[in-house]
């Protein structure tokens, strides 16, 4: 193997304080960015690199090796467009809707519909409408759906004051890992390579046009990026 993924530190859950004791998927981004060691490196934005951080913990010791290779993806790729958060955190939630709790899945309806009337400019939609992408995630937890739409018709939900995204991957993430399907390792890698995609797709212009961006094949680090003790 080439020498210098010999030297690349372990994948595992959680903060590290140095590569010797390993590190998370956003730390080895910053490794492998030359910055200052941290799991929140200035290469990626802000809310792919919590995304990133979150799946990383909740992904299961056996399948952690496969999200490095998505590590070179994120680097360099930031933006202070505020459509990324929108496009995170609904691709985020409407992922989990189907497959979460019935406690999460309302909060996690109110977020849907919140971040899909941010984007309905941007769209050149009217806002009352619905990307079809999210009425379908919405279909698949109708009581869910329609307690998020009386409760903001009752305008429980005030100004926003603050991004949504952060309280909705932190609900959306764990409830995939938790959620009572066979695959959910491979439902969250899925969802970051997606996120990953969308965001170099408008970090082009285009939302629709994402390509796969360069990656190491599993062989280069299956050997080094293991878990972490």
């Amino acid at each position: 193997m080439d020498n210098d993924y010999d030297i690349l530190p372990m994948l595992g859950r959680g903060k590290h304080r140095n590569p010797r004791k390993g590190a998370c998927f956003m730390e080895l981004a910053s490794h492998l960015a030359g910055e200052r060691w941290s799991d929140r490196p200035a290469c990626t934005h802000r809310l792919l690199g919590h995304l990133a951080r979150l799946v990383n913990d909740c992904t299961s010791d056996a399948a952690r090796p496969r999200l490095a290779t998505l590590v070179p993806s994120v680097i360099g790729l930031t933006s202070t467009d505020p459509r990324w958060d929108h496009e995170i955190a609904l691709l985020t939630a409407t992922t989990a809707l189907p497959v979460v709790a019935e406690e999460t899945q309302r909060s996690l309806a109110v977020g849907v519909l919140s971040v899909d009337r941010m984007l309905a400019a941007g769209d050149g939609r009217d806002p009352e409408s619905l990307r079809p992408t999210t009425a379908m995630a919405l279909a698949e937890a109708p009581m869910a759906a329609e307690w998020a739409r009386r409760f903001i018709n009752q305008g429980v939900v005030g100004p926003v004051r603050f991004h949504p995204g952060p309280v909705i991957l932190d609900f959306a993430v764990p409830g995939i890992a938790t959620a009572c399907v066979p695959d959910s390792d491979e439902r969250l890698r899925t969802l970051l390579a997606d996120a990953i995609a969308i965001c170099r797709a408008l970090s082009r212009g285009s939302r629709a046009a994402a390509e796969p961006g360069p990656a190491l094949t599993p062989e280069q680090w299956q050997g080094v990026v293991t878990a972490a003790r």
